[in-house]
């Protein structure tokens, strides 16, 4: 199946941070517009995610340790490990890519 990501609805899903999501069968995808200064609070889930950071810097803290992402770095984090987000600079864009299936973030037309 194909998709334009300009017809895919955005969603406010935390304050500032606006998500575009894409699923295949095991995976989502998603895409992520964080607004300067917008994080997502600590959490987990069982889904291992592969952080790609596109534009921008983002500060990611994966169980307790903080690094600096810039365009091009990868992080994978597994599943069940506490993490966070917050934007660094003007704004910034990053795919994360999850597996299984995050179902939190089916925003199926009613």
């Amino acid at each position: 199946m194909s998709h334009n990501l300009d017809d895919v609805p955005e969603h406010e899903v935390f304050p500032g941070v606006h998500g575009r999501f894409v699923h295949s069968a095991q995976m989502t995808f998603a895409y992520w517009r964080f607004d300067p200064g917008a994080a997502v609070p600590e959490h987990e889930h069982p889904h291992e995610q592969v952080v790609n950071m596109l534009e921008g810097e983002l500060a990611l803290t994966v169980a307790g340790e903080e690094m600096h992402l810039r365009p091009g770095d990868v992080v994978v984090i597994p599943g069940g490990i506490r993490h966070a987000a917050r934007d660094l600079a003007a704004g910034c864009r990053v795919l994360d890519v999850f597996s299984p299936v995050r179902e939190t973030y089916r925003f199926d037309p009613a």
